[in-house]
């Protein structure tokens, strides 16, 4: 390593250590060079990135193949396609609410962690300085990778942002660093995907013992920020912001907050339209029927933030609405639902004829040819991987906000599976709900992942992602977080919530499009203000209000997309079903959350739902500006 760059840097002596050695070392100097590592040289078309493990010989992990418009990378464990919800352990003796590594494992941590380093002096290295959460707000981070595993700090470095070489300042002293050691999860874990968390006197230590970077390149970074965030009173979002701007020029910001898969990166698309130019809303899962609208002019859409909105201290101006900034420099897009050429233009654009090389994941690519974003790859035949990705640096995106925005309106998105009299489910949530703000506050408490969840490895039924839907990343305490959540929202009473779901609406398959649908209404009426007569009680207390009415382009929708209880193939018997289970749900989630920690306001509003409280109940805790 050159000895320069290595004085510039003030390292905990662990790293120092693995450093010092003779080994060869390089701190990346532009994204092209990045690229190159990601090949292994600039000659390769195909690489295979794959290591000696005892006992079980060579083992490819993935393949990266160069393309036109940048490179494809594949695992060959279908498994590894996915983040797995359960990858996270905890190493330290800091307070947590998450596993520990010696309950789990039965052993203390420290031995496999020099064993990783020891394990690390013997390769050659990526040492990459980055700034975790932005270069404004964020705070100095290392990434510390074998050299083979070029792809891995290609994509940390279009996630979250990296320092060249010849731009490093001088005492750049990171307070996280990842170690990435790939051949763990075989010799270790089982070939399971885990990331070890152990905070340290100003430092989080993360090591990710596998080379999918969701859970360590994206979320382990999250980690880090919401660690960071707990101690100093503030914390990150899990949503989408964006900036709506309709055709009259009127502007409303919306943050859409939910699990993995509740439609954030969604929430900054374009409607999908038929190849006629209408919208199809919805189509009834019992009779076929279609549900079609003609929308004849869109709003326009500046985005601001696909996953991680930073709700930093200095971004709240007294306004009393919440101020975000992205935590990111790139976007890790989802495009599952993108199966044929033409379902979404603006994205296929973006990635067929892009700026700069992408990086691809979970695609069919021939080296040399143009990855196509429609072409998924299989995980066996027939069966397309649900979580193909592109990471799309937020500098190519058209449009885009790099300042910070104030939130007018914040949605939590739902995965909801089909409701019907006959098979009653959670699925009766309505188009749009209005939540007063305590009701929004246990939305983020409980987060259901819900309905067919195309990100992570366990998809089935309903479970939750707790505390703000961020909780499988956070290390701390989830009373904690639970708490700074409640204290956001009391101190930005000028900012409203909404629920929408996605997926279904009782009987009826709508996919993302209520969420469109909604962002389209409320922008054209300039917020999410209403007079009393435009709602009504919903008809279980957890759903707020339900519209009586919405009309947009001068077409009102059916009263049934509003209120499914009046959808003949639910009524209110099957609707009273629903609302059963989802009660139910959400006292088993809220009950953990109950312990003398907890904000005595937020105490009062869970024991609420404990207690079947009704929707006045709920207001008289945090009164609703309508």
């Amino acid at each position: 390593m050159d000895k320069k760059v290595l004085q510039k840097m003030i390292l905990p002596p662990e790293l120092a250590d693995i450093l010092s050695g003779d080994i060869k070392c390089v701190v990346p100097e532009s994204r092209n060079h990045l690229l190159t590592l990601a090949m292994g040289n600039d000659d390769n078309m195909v690489y295979e990135v794959s290591y000696d493990i005892p006992g079980n010989g060579r083992i490819l992990e993935a393949t990266v193949a160069k393309c036109k418009n940048g490179v494809a990378i594949n695992y060959t464990d279908v498994y590894m396609r996915r983040r797995d919800p359960e990858c996270m352990v905890i190493a330290d003796d800091e307070e947590t609410d998450k596993p520990r590594y010696n309950d789990v494992y039965g052993a203390d941590f420290e031995p496999l962690r020099k064993t990783t380093f020891d394990w690390l002096k013997e390769q050659e290295l990526i040492v990459m300085p980055f700034m975790a959460g932005g270069f404004e707000l964020g705070y100095p981070a290392l990434l510390v990778a074998p050299m083979n595993s070029g792809f891995f700090a290609a994509a940390l470095a279009d996630i979250q942002g990296f320092i060249p070489k010849d731009k490093l300042p001088n005492h750049f002293k990171p307070n996280a660093v990842i170690y990435l050691a790939p051949p763990f999860r075989h010799t270790h874990f089982n070939s399971k995907q885990v990331v070890v968390h152990n905070r340290l006197r100003d430092m989080h230590e993360l090591f990710s013992y596998n080379l999918y970077p969701g859970p360590s390149a994206k979320k382990g970074i999250y980690s880090v920020l919401l660690n960071i965030g707990e101690f100093e009173g503030w914390l990150t979002a899990h949503a989408s912001t964006v900036k709506v701007i309709t055709p009259y020029d009127n502007v409303l910001t919306i943050m859409h907050e939910g699990a993995s898969g509740g439609g954030k990166s969604e929430m900054l698309e374009q409607i999908h339209r038929e190849p006629d130019g209408r919208i199809q809303l919805a189509r009834n899962t019992v009779t076929g029927e279609r549900y079609l609208l003609e929308l004849n002019e869109t709003c326009d859409l500046q985005p601001v933030t696909d996953d991680m909105a930073l709700c930093h201290p200095t971004l709240q101006n007294g306004s009393k609405k919440l101020g975000v900034k992205d935590a990111e420099q790139g976007w890790f897009l989802r495009i599952n639902h993108i199966n044929q050429y033409g379902i979404d233009p603006h994205y296929e654009r973006l990635c067929i004829h892009p700026q700069e090389p992408l990086i691809f994941l979970n695609l069919q690519a021939m080296p040399g040819s143009t990855c196509l974003i429609w072409e998924h790859t299989m995980d066996e035949p027939g069966k397309p991987c649900p979580n193909p990705r592109v990471i799309m640096p937020r500098r190519f995106v058209p449009d885009v906000v790099n300042d910070s925005v104030e939130i007018d309106v914040r949605s939590f998105g739902v995965r909801t599976p089909p409701c019907t009299k006959e098979s009653p489910t959670y699925g009766i949530i309505g188009l749009l709900h209005i939540l007063p703000p305590a009701l929004a506050w246990l939305w983020r408490l409980v987060a259901p992942r819900g309905h067919d969840n195309p990100s992570i490895t366990d998809s089935g039924g309903m479970s939750s992602e707790g505390v703000g839907s961020y909780w499988p990343f956070a290390t701390g305490k989830r009373v904690d977080q639970a708490n700074l959540l409640l204290e956001q929202i009391m101190k930005t009473s000028n900012t409203r919530y909404i629920l929408i779901p996605n997926q279904h609406i009782g009987a009826y398959k709508v996919g993302f499009m209520p969420q469109w649908i909604a962002r389209e209404y409320l922008a054209r009426r300039g917020s999410a203000s209403f007079r009393p007569e435009h709602l009504v009680e919903s008809r279980t207390p957890l759903l707020g209000y339900s519209l009586e009415t919405l009309k947009i382009d001068g077409k009102y929708l059916r009263k049934g997309f509003l209120q499914p209880n009046f959808q003949s193939e639910i009524g209110n018997e099957g609707y009273d079903a629903g609302a059963r289970i989802l009660t139910e749900f959400f006292k088993r989630e809220l009950d953990q959350y109950l312990s003398r920690r907890l904000n005595p306001l937020g105490k009062k509003i869970i024991e609420c739902c404990i207690n079947d409280g009704k929707l006045q109940d709920y207001l008289e805790h945090i009164p609703i500006k309508l």
